[in-house]
């Protein structure tokens, strides 16, 4: 579909934090900081790690807590190092099948909301089985690019 794909992601392991109780935009900024300090050795084996895209966010509907993630790379996914930070750990998704909607430009927590009910409606519309109570928003530009920006929100299908 133009709106929308369907893709199908693997079992992978991502590094993730939770902040709770701030704006969504804040817990972003707070949970890329810790996430970026553990790919820059802040991990038990003093290890670099290269940065990855995309940076995705759990947002669930009415709830203040939002899970940051990076992902980690290939040659790390067998055995990533452990976080020395309390609050950061590994986590392995399940292989699913996602519905993604790209869009371009600056996202912020208003786009990201706006992109997903425009998801959500076209899948209601086709009829298409999805997790309605949460998704993911997924970027994958450094702050400092300008131009053809790529963000995605994602649901995961029922």
């Amino acid at each position: 579909a133009k709106e929308y794909e369907l893709r199908q992601y693997e079992t992978a392991k991502w590094v993730s934090t939770v902040i709770r109780g701030e704006t969504q935009k804040e817990a972003m900024r707070q949970g890329f900081w810790k996430l970026f300090h553990y790919i820059q050795g802040k991990n038990e084996k003093e290890m670099k790690i290269d940065m990855t895209v995309p940076v995705t966010c759990l947002v669930k509907s009415g709830c203040t807590d939002f899970k940051i993630s990076f992902f980690l790379p290939f040659e790390h996914q067998d055995s990533p190092p452990q976080p020395t930070d309390s609050n950061v750990f590994i986590e392995e998704r399940k292989a699913a099948a996602l519905f993604v909607r790209s869009f371009g430009g600056f996202a912020s927590p208003e786009k990201y909301a706006e992109e997903a009910d425009a998801l959500a409606r076209t899948l209601r519309n086709r009829g298409q089985p999805f997790h309605e109570d949460f998704f993911y928003t997924a970027g994958y530009d450094s702050p400092f690019k300008l131009f053809n920006r790529h963000n995605e929100v994602w649901y995961f299908k029922k």
